[in-house]
């Protein structure tokens, strides 16, 4: 009977036993076969300098709360005033009513400016701002009159809105008079009086410089009737205070023209006139 063959026991030709190849190596999830899965880098380092920095914010937040609102440092000590001309300095401190003491940050700027606009009717605009490390600055802007109205002995002055802003005993200096002369008409009661005396402000405010300080008065009869009393006796006829701008460019050219005139009429500022010696 036959033995086993070489190859059955194992044996290769020359009765050497037969090399066994490697077994390949498994798939990796995610990568391609044989190769080393990328490691993550880790995140401790960075979490530690994440909350260090969280630390120092929080910190630095307390300390800047405790000096702004906490220590003596940044505390109201003193108020500064500007822009006053007819108001006196000690005048705005007293109503301004400034906070001594108080910690600069929580001062309340808008509630000065109302309270200084309330109490103060001359003042038209007020800045309040702080002026770090410890004070308060008021730039004030006052109040022009444009017209004064003679009452009772005294004069009323009102600006170039209409607002009747003070009361004083003298008139002041290169400002026109309004005297209302309204006639009993039925355009009179259509308007009113504060019409009138708007109207009047009006004519003011487009008179050109030179012409506003040669004007005494101006006077409202009617709507539509508004004249100005110059200085040399000159009369000027303005109408209604419509086209002002028109008119006062008008006016200046026909005092240039005519210079020894003293009656000009503007009121139909396409059509001038000028009369007198």
């Amino acid at each position: 009977m036959a033995g086993p063959t070489t190859a059955r026991r194992g044996g290769g030709k020359n009765g050497k036993p037969p090399r066994s190849r490697p077994s390949p190596s498994p798939p990796r999830s995610g990568g391609r076969p044989g190769k080393a899965k990328p490691r993550r880098p880790c995140l401790r380092p960075r979490r530690r300098k994440l909350l260090g920095w969280a630390a120092v914010t929080v910190a630095l937040g307390a300390a800047v709360g405790w000096a702004l609102y906490g220590s003596s440092w940044l505390r109201v000590t003193h108020v500064e005033v500007s822009g006053t001309a007819v108001l006196t300095s000690g005048e705005v401190r007293r109503e301004a009513a400034v906070p001594f003491g108080d910690p600069l940050a929580s001062v309340d700027t808008d509630a000065i400016a109302d309270r200084l606009r309330d109490r103060l009717p001359r003042i038209e605009a007020v800045d309040v701002e702080r002026s770090w490390p410890r004070g308060i600055s008021l730039k004030v802007t006052e109040r022009q009159p444009k017209v004064v109205l003679e009452k009772g002995g005294k004069f009323i002055e009102i600006d170039g809105t209409g607002v009747r802003f003070a009361t004083v005993d003298q008139a002041p200096k290169g400002v026109p008079r309004l005297r209302m002369a309204a006639e009993d008409s039925p355009g009179t009661h259509r308007f009113g009086p504060e019409r009138l005396e708007r109207e009047a402000v009006r004519v003011a405010v487009d008179l050109p410089p030179a012409v506003r300080r040669d004007t005494l008065a101006i006077r409202v009869r009617s709507y539509d009737s508004i004249t100005l009393e110059l200085t040399g006796g000159r009369t000027v006829v303005w109408g209604s205070g419509e086209r002002g701008d028109v008119k006062a460019r008008t006016l200046t050219a026909l005092l240039k023209a005519a210079r020894g005139a003293d009656h000009f009429d503007v009121s139909a500022p396409g059509a001038p006139a000028a009369s007198g010696s």
